[in-house]
């Protein structure tokens, strides 16, 4: 008899109240946001969380204020000024993490096609990116591939034009700084446990179990199944 017969499925009141019942700490919670707003750099939330929370944060928040600009930089598209202030930063971090160093080129050509500078763009890859590595070269391709649509933003690669995509890098190049820097996270806590979910979910599923899933990570929506 396999787990799943001898097993009754539970309905998603019956998880849902399970969840209500769980003995969590609400300082623990706290330590879990305060952390994804250090890691990540959000250091005005940080500071307000710590005044409503009465939490103090692992670090002092100052020191977030060189993270926090390159982010910006990075998240408004002005991928020069960040690469500059992470050189100063730390000069020999991008030499040694060249995929991050290409996506920070990727997002300066990306930008280069948003203003509709195509031969700049063409210089700019031919010049900066033409000796990229084979396993980034689907990346340079896909990037390229915009200069082939008149509304780039239409196209079948307009995600490399989202906002959503900044983020991505400026986080990726985050977590490269806080590597530099050995700090204990270089990614928050709180990315992991979601992970967690991801792996129990596809454990359950592997074994057919029914269980109410969680559909979206981002609402924590809790779905039948």
């Amino acid at each position: 008899m396999s787990y799943n017969e001898k097993s009754e499925a539970i309905t998603k009141e019956e998880w849902l109240q399970r969840l209500e019942q769980f003995p969590f700490k609400q300082a623990d919670m706290n330590r879990l946001i305060m952390n994804y707003l250090v890691t990540e750099g959000f250091k005005e939330a940080a500071e307000k969380f710590q005044h409503e929370a009465e939490l103090e944060p692992s670090v002092e928040l100052n020191s977030l204020d060189d993270r926090i600009l390159i982010r910006e930089a990075v998240q408004a598209g002005r991928i020069e000024e960040a690469t500059h202030l992470v050189n100063q930063l730390h000069p020999d971090l991008l030499g040694s993490e060249l995929y991050l160093f290409f996506h920070l080129q990727q997002l300066q050509l990306i930008e280069l096609i948003r203003a509709g500078k195509v031969e700049e763009a063409l210089a700019f890859a031919q010049s900066k990116l033409s000796e990229s590595g084979e396993e980034i070269r689907f990346e340079l391709e896909r990037t390229l591939a915009l200069l082939a649509f008149e509304k780039p933003q239409e196209s079948p690669f307009a995600d490399l034009l989202e906002q959503s995509y900044r983020q991505k890098i400026a986080s990726e190049l985050n977590a490269a700084i806080l590597r530099c820097e050995h700090s204990e996270d270089s990614t928050p806590k709180m990315m992991f446990l979601l992970k967690l979910i991801l792996w129990a979910q596809s454990k359950l599923d592997k074994r057919s179990i029914s269980y109410p899933s969680m559909k979206n990570l981002e609402t924590a929506q809790v779905e039948p199944k």
